[in-house]
């Protein structure tokens, strides 16, 4: 009986240290049908809506969804879109700086914040067809099934 109880305030308290990582951004737009699915769970996105990392973004047909991240990335989706924030770290200070996504298929607004600037090779983006490295501001990506 001990060991069973152990083993329940131990997965408890597992579940309260994944649901305690801070959020690597917010969703600041959204228009039409989107969600955002993390740990198994899918919830309607909507303005204030927490992004984590390994979070996988969906919109659908003829809508849309921004997102911007703590250092102040910003990414608009557009319809039938989908992407996984595979990788995040903000801590300058530390010197810890990545961000990579895996866009599956759809249409992707980026706008660099302060990793692509201080460190432009830690930001990618994966596509089916090769992965891009962000070395510029501003660009369009689109992914066509």
């Amino acid at each position: 009986m001990k060991h069973q109880h152990l083993l329940a305030v131990l997965a408890l308290a597992s579940g309260l240290a994944v649901a305690a990582e801070p959020p690597v951004g917010f969703v600041k737009t959204v228009s039409g049908d989107a969600s955002l699915t993390f740990a198994g769970q899918s919830v309607k996105a909507e303005v204030g809506t927490p992004v984590q990392a390994g979070a996988v973004l969906r919109t659908g047909a003829r809508s849309s969804l921004g997102v911007t991240f703590r250092d102040e990335t910003v990414m608009s989706f557009g319809p039938d879109t989908e992407l996984t924030v595979s990788e995040y770290l903000y801590a300058p200070g530390q010197g810890q700086l990545k961000m990579h996504g895996k866009l599956a298929r759809g249409s992707l607004n980026y706008v660099s914040g302060v990793i692509a600037k201080l460190r432009p090779d830690a930001v990618a983006i994966e596509t089916p067809s090769g992965t891009l490295g962000i070395r510029g501001t501003h660009l369009l990506i689109k992914v066509e099934e």
